[in-house]
């Protein structure tokens, strides 16, 4: 029976923690920007921090798409109370704009746009939330979304500290693990 070369568990150990490390400074260090003026059909933001109700609703305003889902919005918050909120207009509420009630994390956000992306048949959409959040969230949204849907990632700026980082970094690991192993949650 052969036995495993001295230190072979040290060197595999080192291996897996250099790619951590260098995926973490990756992660940090290359955080993604704003989409610039680009033309979808639609665009999704995720509630969450400061600037992506306001960056996604710019955008349907400058006319750089036609239909916006606010996706993750709490329950209690009705169509004026949010209009009023982010100075919006009765005629384009009515119009272009869907609040989702149906998501409470990111995975379920990525389902709630994949559900009204379909029922709205989008074929390309921009995906607004913050730098530091947004792989995350793209990822969710490819893997929930129809096949052949357009995903411009349009990332708000932001300065987050490490701890953010640190934790999103992992949040973005355990997801793609889940998912790579087949498991839903």
């Amino acid at each position: 029976m052969l036995s495993k070369p001295p230190g072979l568990f040290r060197r595999i150990a080192s291996a897996i923690l250099l790619v951590w490390a260098l995926g973490f400074l990756w992660f940090a260090l290359a955080l993604p920007h704003p989409a610039g003026t680009i033309k979808t059909d639609a665009v999704v933001v995720v509630t969450g921090a400061v600037g992506r109700i306001p960056r996604a609703i710019a955008v349907l305003r400058a006319g750089d798409s036609h239909r916006l889902l606010v996706s993750g919005v709490a329950s209690e918050v009705r169509p004026a109370e949010f209009a009023a909120e982010y100075r919006v207009d009765p005629a384009l509420m009515a119009c272009c704009i869907t609040l989702g009630y149906e998501s409470f994390d990111t995975r379920t956000n990525g389902l709630e746009a994949s559900h009204w992306i379909t029922r709205n048949h989008v074929g390309s959409v921009r995906l607004v939330t913050t730098d530091w959040h947004m792989r995350r969230a793209a990822f969710d949204l490819t893997v929930a979304g129809p096949r052949g849907l357009v995903i411009v990632e349009d990332a708000v700026p932001s300065q987050p500290s490490l701890k953010i980082l640190f934790l999103e970094y992992h949040k973005l690991l355990a997801r793609v693990i889940a998912w790579s192993l087949g498991w839903k949650r």
